[in-house]
């Protein structure tokens, strides 16, 4: 599958989700690890500025190539869920309405959408439009995930960590799903504050990655993998690049670690 907006997605991007939602190239955050930043595709995705792919008029033409691509491939996508999204942050000032309204429409196809965002605002109005339509069961097609590295100094427009992990307790308490990435790893200590920040929060799920490009410590990095999942009880999915530098088996890893195809909604 290779739409305008819907797609397949490849590389360590399939350990998140098999399809993904690009509308934007481009993000406001400013994170400096970036990975959209660096390489052979940075100037065509990491700018400064949400930018609405140029195949689209406008976000109302966006959308209208949405609904006729999750109508094409409908029985895929019910399958699998969506992905929102590699290419910018969703829940942006100037993305969110455009994310809102592409999930909303998938969720009256059946078709679930797990969010990635390093904001929080939108959290209350998420929670506002479940309680006014809770016969929807909006929560059993939603699954909401915040990046958590703990280092704020690193995304500096981004909402603080403290502010992730807020809008993440008020939307488990509101009943949905709610995820942590914790990619990449900064610094050991900030990453095993969060998962345990986070797991208070009702975090359900945690994928675990490291920063592209650089060697950690193996046995600092075996410590921190065998430490998290043994007092950790939310599931934890580590990315491959992270179990292959840390030289560990999936099969020696505690019961609580899944593999990728590991479904939120199963829980």
């Amino acid at each position: 599958m290779k739409g305008k907006i819907i797609y397949q997605t490849t590389g360590s991007a399939s350990e998140y989700a098999k399809y993904g939602f690009s509308a934007y190239l481009g993000c406001s955050v400013g994170c400096h690890y970036c990975y959209n930043k660096k390489g052979r595709f940075a100037k065509v995705l990491g700018g400064n500025v949400p930018t609405l792919k140029k195949c689209f008029k406008d976000e109302s033409h966006a959308l209208e190539v949405f609904e006729k691509e999750l109508m094409a491939n409908l029985p895929e996508l019910q399958k699998h869920g969506l992905f929102f999204t590699f290419t910018s942050d969703p829940c942006l000032d100037s993305t969110y309405e455009l994310t809102f309204k592409a999930i909303w429409r998938a969720a009256m196809e059946n078709v679930r959408s797990k969010i990635l965002t390093k904001m929080s605002g939108f959290a209350d109005h998420i929670i506002s439009v479940h309680k006014k339509n809770s016969i929807l069961l909006l929560p059993d097609y939603w699954a909401f995930g915040f990046t958590l590295t703990g280092c704020d100094s690193a995304e500096p427009n981004a909402s603080t960590n403290a502010e992730r992990i807020e809008a993440m307790r008020k939307l488990h308490e509101a009943g949905f799903r709610v995820w942590a990435s914790i990619e990449p790893i900064i610094d050991f200590y900030s990453s095993e504050k969060m998962i345990d920040d986070a797991e208070t929060a009702g975090c359900d799920l945690f994928k675990i990655g490291l920063l592209s490009g650089k060697k950690y410590d193996k046995e600092e990095l075996r410590r921190f993998v065998f430490f998290i999942s043994n007092v950790c009880a939310s599931k934890i999915y580590f990315k491959d690049g992270l179990i292959k530098q840390a030289g560990i088996l999936r099969e020696d890893l505690p019961a609580n670690c899944v593999g990728r195809n590991f479904k939120i909604w199963e829980l």
